[in-house]
Formats: C-alpha cells, sequence, structure tokens
C-alpha cells in the first residue's frame, strides 16, 4: 500500500482494463447470440434450415419465426369453407331452385340436408372435431334454407309470422335433438385433443373448461336462441294485444332463466341469460309504461299483474342463483317491479298528489324483508329497492324544498312593499307553485321515520340520524306554504321551527355527550330557518321589526346555555344589528345615524366577551360577531366624515376595553389605530392640511411608548423605540417644507430637527443622531438652494471638472494608502515563527 502509483498513472490503468471489460463483454454478447439461433433451429426444423452440426453464414442473425400457429389456418381454412358452401346453398335455393321439378327438388334438398347433418356423426368418430364443426355448421344453415324453400312450394300462402313461429320451433327442437344426438358419438379423447373451429388457445392446447358441451358446440347454444322466437312470433301472428305480447315477453324471459338455472353447459347457460335479460327487460319496460299510460284503473291493474309476474320470476332467480351480486341485482328488480305496479294503479285511481306518497308506502314495505328468511343477497337486493324508492321520492319533494329556502329572497329587493295574503304567496312570489305538492310533508316525515328507525337499531351510523333531522326539518320547513297559513300565522310556524331546532340541539348536547354531528346539524338548521325567516319578514315592516327582535331574544335566550352558546350567542348579534338597520330604516333616519344605533351590538359583544358566562369557544364567536357589526357601522358612516370620526372613536374605545383581558392585549394596537383615524378624518372634516396636525397626534404617544420601553428593555435599539414616531412627523413636514415658499415651517422644522439631534448626541442615541441631522442638513440645503444656484452660475465652467478631478486624485490616493498598510501587514504576519 505504499507504493501507489500517482493519480495520472492510476486512472490510465483504470480505463484500460474498462476497455477490455467491454471488448469481452461484446464477445459473449455475440456467442449468447449464437447459442440461442442454433437451439430455435434445433427445436423447429424446417425446409431450409441449417443441420444442428453446421454453424449459419451469420452466427448473429434469428431464424424467422412463423406468424400464424397451425390450429389458426385450420380453422381458418375451415370457416372459410364452411361459408362459402353456404352461400354456395343459399344462391342454388334462391337462383336454380326453379329450374328443378318437385322430384328434383325434393331429391337435392333430402341428399343435401342428410349428408350436412351425417358427416359430422362421422368426423366425430374418426377424432375430426374441428372439421365436423365446420360442416354442421353448414348443416344448421341448410335447414334454414329448408324451411325457406318450403314455405315458398308448400305453404305459399301462409302468413309471415305463424309460419315462422313454427318453422323456428320446429328448427329449435331439430338443433336441441341433434345437439344431443352427436354427443354420444364423440369419444373422450377426441374431445380432448382435437380443437374446434374458432377455438381459443385454450382449446388449442387440449384444456376445456367446467361445462363444454360434449357433442358439437353450436347446435343447442343455437337451439336455445330460436326457442325465444316462437311464442312472441305466434302472438304476433294471432294478433295479440299490447298485454298479451307482454306477457308472452315475460313468459319467454321466465323459460330462459329456468334453462339457464338448470343446465350446467356454459354456452347453453350464457345464451339463456343473455335472452332471458333481454325478453325480460322488453317485458318489464313495457309493463310499466301500459301501467303508467293506462287511462284507468282495470287497465293499470293489468299491467300491473304484468309487473308482479316478472318481480316473481326475478325473485326466483335471486333465490336459486348461486352468484350474490346477480342476486342481488335480481332482487333489486324484484323489488322495483311491484312498487312500480302499485304506482301505476293508484295514479289512474287517485288524485296525483297520492301517486308518490303511495310508491313510498310500497317501497317501505319492503323493508319487511330485512326479517325474512330470504338468503342474505336477496334480502340486500330488496332493502337497496327500498332505498332507490324512498330516494325517488325524495328527489320529487326537492322543488317544493328549493323553493322554499330561496324563494323569501326575492324580497329584498322589494321590501316593505306589502304583506302578501298567505304565507304560500309570499314564498312563491316569484316562482310557480310546484304541482302535486301537497303532499311532499308526508313524503318527507315518513322517509324520516324510516331512517329514524334505522337509526335506533344500528347506533353505529349517526348519518341516518343526520338524515332523519335534516328530512324531519324539512317537512315542518314547507309545512305552512303547503297548508296555505295566513301570512303572520306562517312567520309564527317558521318561528316556532327555529325554537324546536335550537331545543333539540340543546337535549342531543347534553344527551350525547360523545357526537357532536347532530347537534350541530340541528343548529345549522336553526340558522338557516332563521335567515330565511328575516327574508320572508321583508314584506311588512312591522313583521321585519317584529321577526328580527323575536329572533334576537330567541337566541340571546339560547346563548345563555353553554352548549349552544358558541352559535347562539352570535347569531342574537347578527339579528340585533339587521334590527338596527330596520329600526334606523322604519324611523326615517339617514345611514350615518342609524350606524350610531348599530354601534350598541360591538358594545354589547364587548360586554359579553368580558363576562366570559358562556365559556371561551363562545367568547371568540361572540367578538367576530362584534367586529362585524362594527365594520358595518363604519360601512354606514363612511359618506358622513363627522359621523365616521365619532363612530371610529367609539370602536377606539370597545378596543381599549378588550384590551384591559389579559388574553386580549394586541388590541390596544388597534385601539390606538382606531383612535389615529378617528382623528385624522376629524382634521380631515374640519378641512385641516397642514401635516404637523395629523402627524404629531402619533409621533408623542409613539415616543412615550419608545421611551417606556426602553426603561424597561435597555439593550433595545433606538431605531426600535423612536425610530418610527420620529419619522412619522419628520418625513412629512420635510416634504411640506421642500414645497412651502415661506421661511415659517422650515425654521421650525429647522429647529425641531436641531433639537432631535443635540438629544441624539447628549445621550448618544443613533437614530435621533441621524434623522434629525439628516432633516437638518436638507432643511439648510432648501433655504441655501438659491445661493448655492447663484454661486454656481457665477463660476466659471471649467470649475466643476476641476473639482472632479481633484475628488478623483484624494480617493486615488487614499486607496494606495490602503494598499501600502496591507503590504506592510503581511510582512510582518510573514516574519512571524
Amino acid at each position: 500500500m505504499t507504493n501507489l502509483p500517482p493519480p495520472a498513472e492510476e486512472l490510465r490503468v483504470l480505463d484500460a482494463e474498462l476497455r477490455q471489460l467491454d471488448a469481452r463483454r461484446a464477445v459473449l454478447l455475440r456467442r449468447r447470440e449464437w447459442l440461442v439461433h442454433t437451439l430455435r433451429a434445433a427445436a423447429a426444423p424446417g425446409p431450409g434450415s441449417a443441420p444442428p452440426g453446421r454453424v449459419p453464414a451469420h452466427a448473429g442473425a434469428v431464424a424467422p419465426r412463423p406468424e400464424v400457429e397451425a390450429p389458426g389456418v385450420q380453422n381458418v381454412l375451415l370457416v372459410l369453407g364452411g361459408v362459402l358452401l353456404t352461400v354456395a346453398a343459399i344462391a342454388f335455393t334462391l337462383v336454380s331452385w326453379g329450374h328443378l321439378g318437385i322430384a328434383g327438388r325434393a331429391l337435392v334438398l333430402g341428399a343435401l340436408t342428410a349428408g350436412a347433418l351425417g358427416v359430422p356423426v362421422a368426423l366425430l368418430r374418426r377424432g375430426l372435431r374441428s372439421t365436423a364443426e365446420a360442416v354442421s355448421a353448414l348443416a344448421t344453415a341448410l335447414t334454414v334454407l329448408d324451411a325457406y324453400a318450403l314455405h315458398e312450394v308448400a305453404f305459399p300462402g301462409t302468413s309471415g309470422p305463424g309460419y315462422t313461429a313454427g318453422a323456428s320451433a320446429v328448427l329449435a327442437a331439430t338443433w336441441a335433438a341433434y345437439g344431443v344426438a352427436t354427443g354420444r358419438f364423440t369419444p373422450s379423447s377426441t374431445a380432448r385433443s382435437e380443437p374446434s373451429v374458432g377455438a381459443g388457445p385454450a382449446a388449442a392446447d387440449g384444456s376445456h373448461g367446467a361445462g363444454a358441451l360434449p357433442g358439437l358446440r353450436h347446435p343447442l347454444p343455437l337451439a336455445v336462441a330460436t326457442a325465444h322466437l316462437p311464442a312472441l312470433l305466434w302472438a304476433v301472428a294471432f294478433g295479440a294485444g299490447p298485454h298479451t305480447l307482454t306477457a308472452v315477453l315475460l313468459a319467454t324471459a321466465a323459460a330462459g332463466t329456468a334453462v339457464a338455472l338448470r343446465t350446467a353447459l356454459a354456452p347453453v347457460r350464457v345464451v339463456a341469460v343473455v335472452g332471458a335479460l333481454g325478453t325480460g327487460g322488453a317485458g318489464v319496460l313495457t309493463a310499466a309504461w301500459l301501467c303508467w299510460s293506462a287511462s284507468g284503473p282495470q287497465a293499470a291493474a293489468r299491467a300491473a299483474l304484468l309487473l308482479v309476474l316478472a318481480a316473481a320470476v326475478a325473485l326466483v332467480t335471486g333465490r336459486f342463483v348461486p352468484r350474490a351480486g346477480i342476486a342481488c341485482g335480481a332482487a333489486l328488480v324484484a323489488g322495483l317491479c311491484p312498487v312500480t305496479g302499485a304506482g301505476g294503479v293508484l295514479r289512474a285511481a287517485l288524485p296525483g298528489e297520492w301517486t308518490v306518497p303511495g310508491c313510498l308506502a310500497c317501497g317501505i314495505a319492503l323493508l319487511a324483508a330485512v326479517r325474512s328468511p330470504l338468503p342474505r343477497p336477496v334480502r340486500q337486493g330488496l332493502v337497496r329497492a327500498s332505498l332507490t324508492v324512498q330516494g325517488l321520492a325524495l328527489l320529487w319533494s326537492v322543488p317544493l324544498v328549493a323553493g322554499s329556502l330561496l324563494g323569501p329572497v326575492a324580497w329584498s329587493a322589494r321590501s316593505w312593499s306589502g304583506a302578501p295574503q298567505d304565507i304560500r304567496d309570499a314564498v312563491f312570489s316569484q316562482a310557480p307553485w310546484p304541482p302535486y305538492a301537497g303532499t311532499v310533508p308526508l313524503v318527507l316525515a315518513v322517509v324520516a321515520g324510516a331512517l329514524t328507525v334505522a337509526a335506533r337499531r344500528g347506533d353505529r351510523h349517526p348519518a341516518a340520524a343526520v338524515g332523519a333531522l335534516v328530512l324531519g326539518w324539512a317537512s315542518l320547513f314547507v309545512l305552512p306554504a303547503v297548508l296555505e297559513l295566513p301570512y303572520g300565522a306562517g312567520l309564527v310556524a317558521q318561528a316556532v321551527v327555529v325554537a324546536a331546532a335550537l331545543g333539540f340541539a340543546q337535549w342531543s348536547f347534553r344527551a350525547r355527550r360523545g357526537q357532536r354531528l347532530l347537534p350541530l346539524t340541528a343548529l345549522l338548521l336553526a340558522l338557516v330557518t332563521a335567515v330565511g325567516l328575516a327574508f320572508l319578514a321583508l314584506a311588512s315592516e312591522t313583521a321585519t321589526i317584529g321577526v328580527l327582535a323575536a329572533m334576537t331574544a330567541l337566541f340571546g335566550a339560547a346563548g345563555l346555555l353553554r352548549e349552544v352558546a358558541p352559535w347562539a350567542a352570535p347569531a342574537a348579534l347578527g339579528h340585533a344589528a339587521a334590527l338596527a338597520c330596520a329600526t334606523g330604516a322604519s324611523a326615517d333616519w339617514p345611514p350615518h345615524r342609524t350606524a350610531l344605533l348599530v354601534l350598541v351590538v360591538p358594545v354589547v359583544a364587548a360586554l359579553l366577551a368580558a363576562r366570559r358566562t358562556t365559556g371561551p369557544r363562545a367568547t371568540v364567536g361572540v367578538e367576530v360577531a362584534g367586529t362585524a357589526a362594527a365594520l358595518l357601522a363604519l360601512a354606514l358612516a363612511v359618506t358622513h366624515p363627522p359621523m365616521l370620526a365619532a363612530v371610529l372613536s367609539v370602536c377606539g374605545v370597545v378596543a381599549a376595553g378588550t384590551a384591559l383581558r389579559p388574553e386580549r392585549r394586541p388590541a390596544v394596537h388597534a385601539s390606538a389605530a382606531l383612535f389615529l383615524l378617528a382623528a385624522w378624518v376629524r382634521l380631515a372634516a374640519w378641512d385641516v392640511t397642514t401635516p404637523e396636525a395629523y402627524t404629531l397626534p402619533v409621533t408623542v404617544p409613539a415616543l412615550v411608548v419608545g421611551l417606556l420601553a426602553r426603561r424597561r428593555d435597555a439593550g433595545l435599539s433606538s431605531w426600535t423605540a423612536y425610530g418610527a414616531g420620529l419619522s412619522i412627523t419628520l418625513v412629512p413636514s420635510l416634504f411640506a417644507a421642500w414645497r412651502d415658499l415661506d421661511w415659517t415651517r422650515p425654521l421650525l422644522l429647522g429647529t425641531a430637527a436641531l433639537a432631535v439631534t443635540l438629544t441624539g448626541a447628549r445621550y448618544r442615541l443613533r437614530a435621533p443622531l441621524l434623522l434629525g441631522g439628516g432633516v437638518l442638513a436638507l432643511v439648510t440645503l432648501h433655504e441655501l438652494a438659491p445661493y448655492l444656484a447663484q454661486v454656481v452660475g457665477a463660476l466659471p465652467r471649467w470649475a466643476p471638472l476641476a473639482l472632479a478631478g481633484l475628488v478623483l486624485l484624494v480617493l486615488g490616493a487614499t486607496y494606495e494608502q490602503r494598499l501600502r498598510d496591507a503590504r506592510r501587514l503581511r510582512d510582518a504576519f510573514g516574519r512571524l515563527h
């Protein structure tokens, strides 16, 4: 380790070794490519491939791989051959059929059909399953052509739907029997080894999933798909009405569902499920349309029976289907169908207001499935159906609730224009009354009751209790408008809702000490109702003052309770501020006089916050409300400067009183700022333009505060203690002196600056010394400026140049002296040992 080479030599050696490693890696990579090519050539030998022992000319080249596998080529060829034969058969039937006699036609049809049906059996016995699939596809197409040819020759006068129904039934039975029969001729080894036409990779390698068909794959699914047509076509052929057609669709869906539940063959089950969903969905939608568009109760009841049939099919499906998700979805449909039918019957038999309540009652009845012995997924589906019905009922009630909330805001643009006859006209003064809204309170109350029961059964879901509270409040909130109460009675009813919400919040705080969501929601609802009530009362002057006074008293009384005080006390102050504005407007006071009345609110807020009888959380809210009221008073008085000064002074007194509390000491700064603003506004109202009148009231207290601060802390900087106070007066006075052509202001300012400078020199304070000296120098320069201008005008033009050169020489000499001193210091340190 002691004979290490120099860094440059070591770097050269490392670079040489790295180059050798790179060269070795390239050789190994080329060898690896050659080995991979050799192994691939040995695994898949071809006519043009090299023997295993011979190395190809280009060792790094990779042999081309086939783009299509052998089973894929086989399937393409078989499908193409079957399609061509089918097209040829169709062309023969449609074009060349008429050139043969009756015997020739029968012979050709019989020969082709028998041969096409018999060849797949022989192919299956020999293990050629894919070829058998292709030929059997041709056979099924020939059977369809046989049916068409039979209609053209033997039954030309038969109606199209009727003959198609019979032909589809015969074809479905024939294909089903053919599919079952071919399974007997399929060896098990053949079914496992030979891939079929169109089979995927799993089938190509011989693997078959559960439910694979033992014989030909397509006849049985094709038979099931065709079996969905005969009943519907026969109904059309016999001229059935819409109810009969709907019943046929539902019956077909029931049969398809039965096949899907009973069969173990996957392709058959898939086709049956798709057919059942299609026919069942069409039947349910048609039945619902027939039920809700019926002109009378009897027609609606007939359609409702169809929906009950659909519900029974869906319920049976959910009961026996093995998958939980499908069972839940089927039970959801089973629950919605009878509710839809009942709603259609009620719509035809009763007035329109009772349609939604009737549907809601049926939806609530579905909740009885919770205690039934049905499987869990079915019960969950029925519960979800009930929740869906309840949600739709609530959605129907939204227009009335939203109109009741937002409608009173329209009175803000035309306040005190006259009270309407009833509360409905007051709420919906600018919007139409929603149709069929008479039963909205009942719907909201029923859903609220259901949520209350759910909340009692499961305490872990507070959302149910909150939802029940909101819906119960909404029911009471819209009830006066629904009942068309007189205007005064409607206002009283809304006030009762506010009181009830506050009482419930207080009870909930005490009964549920660990849960705050429910009482907070009740408080929010109380505030929303109170705001809406205030807007609603704007229609009448008497109602406005009475409602605001009542709300102030109500929230004030609630503010005495510790639990609801953080929200009730600020609300009381807000309503009091609104009451003050309404009182001033009622007395025809101008806004600046009304500001004095509004100032009572921040005064009361400061007194309440000082008492702290409602807890620290309520104190913050009370102070925020008082501050908002003070800002409102300032906004009202801003157009009248003398009154604005008075309002600022009162706010300063309130802030000073707040600063007496130990935890609110910083409020003293706000108090000082308010007093200063009050003084400035008063001076501006007196048309005072002297800047010292505005700055001295700030400078003197600032200097006193700075002096007291330096007495407590001797290390406090003079800039911190006196800089701001001196600058507030000296800087504006200096600007005024420079613009003043008289000698009085510069003389007084210069005298004051000299006094400040001497004081700073006496007590060795940097801030007074620099500020006073700077102002004194600038004032002196301002006074001597005319004489200096005369002197400069009398000097020759070369004098400034000579002065500048002299200054540069002095600076250069000083710079040289400093360099020489630095050299001497360096030499002295160098001589040290």
